[in-house]
């Protein structure tokens, strides 16, 4: 999980939903981590009130969010019109190293900052077979060496190319946010058909439960704050647009777990 500059806050999200995701049959049992297993035990009692309550879990939202965008990335690679794929903030997420697998011949990176994309590299020496590049990038940064356009000149110009964020919106302000947009978007460009598919939390409506405990349960399991830039999906459409993708389109995660309900996935293309 890429981390905002000076700060230490998210990091044990990527380690909390590294577990959730070997728990849930999305990730070999090689990336769970020692840090992720503590984490989850501490908070899973609350969890379990939570679910036994019919009330939102972090487990339900990260679930239900990683399986969206797999879907969406799935469906791009088999309709050929993604052949490489870039995961900013890629963290302990296995889809990488999954769908490297799962299709022949798909130009997979997993981009991080540095000490997570050298602990990443040497999990997936644990696994056989293919595996995705590991590289290190800032989605902070503008330009230079470990800009997502210095990665970007690394890959075939020929190819359809996929952005994948997962995780990563709600820790950064909206001009953050919307920056980074922008970069992808332009980097997109370059290529013969450009998608970026993410995820993101809404502001809550009204007096719903579900929407208003769901940033509270993000920070608390993060331990930092949570920033939601937009009341409806709508507004983040219209915001995608203005940064350079003109298909823009948010849609609910899923509808069976009430965690699922609390995030919204992009489909957004140049």
């Amino acid at each position: 999980m890429l981390l905002p500059r000076g700060s230490e806050a998210i990091s044990p999200t990527g380690h909390y939903t590294g577990y959730v995701w070997v728990r849930n049959g999305l990730a070999p049992r090689q990336l769970a981590t020692p840090e992720g297993r503590v984490l989850f035990h501490a908070v899973e009692p609350a969890m379990r009130v939570s679910r036994l309550l019919g009330q939102p879990t972090f487990e339900g939202l990260l679930v239900a969010r990683h399986r969206m965008l797999d879907r969406l990335l799935a469906g791009a690679i088999e309709r050929g019109e993604v052949g490489q794929v870039i995961e900013i903030a890629a963290g302990l997420s296995a889809r990488g190293w999954r769908f490297s697998r799962r299709y022949d011949g798909l130009t997979y990176v997993e981009a991080d900052l540095p000490r997570m994309a050298a602990r990443k590299q040497r999990l997936l020496e644990r696994l056989n077979g293919p595996a995705p590049r590991v590289a290190t990038v800032d989605a902070l940064a503008t330009d230079g060496p470990s800009s997502i356009g210095a990665l970007a000149d690394s890959l075939d110009p020929s190819t359809g190319t996929a952005i994948v964020t997962e995780g990563l919106l709600n820790y950064f302000d909206f001009d953050t946010v919307t920056g980074m947009w922008h970069r992808f978007a332009e980097v997109l460009r370059r290529f013969p058909t450009g998608a970026y598919f993410a995820d993101v939390v809404l502001r809550p409506h009204g007096d719903s439960f579900p929407s208003r405990v769901g940033a509270g349960l993000i920070a608390a399991t993060v331990r930092g704050r949570v920033h939601l830039h937009f009341d409806t999906p709508e507004e983040a459409a219209t915001a995608l647009r203005a940064a350079g993708f003109p298909a823009a389109d948010l849609m609910p995660a899923g509808t069976d777990d009430p965690g699922a309900k609390m995030v919204h996935v992009i489909d957004a293309w140049t």
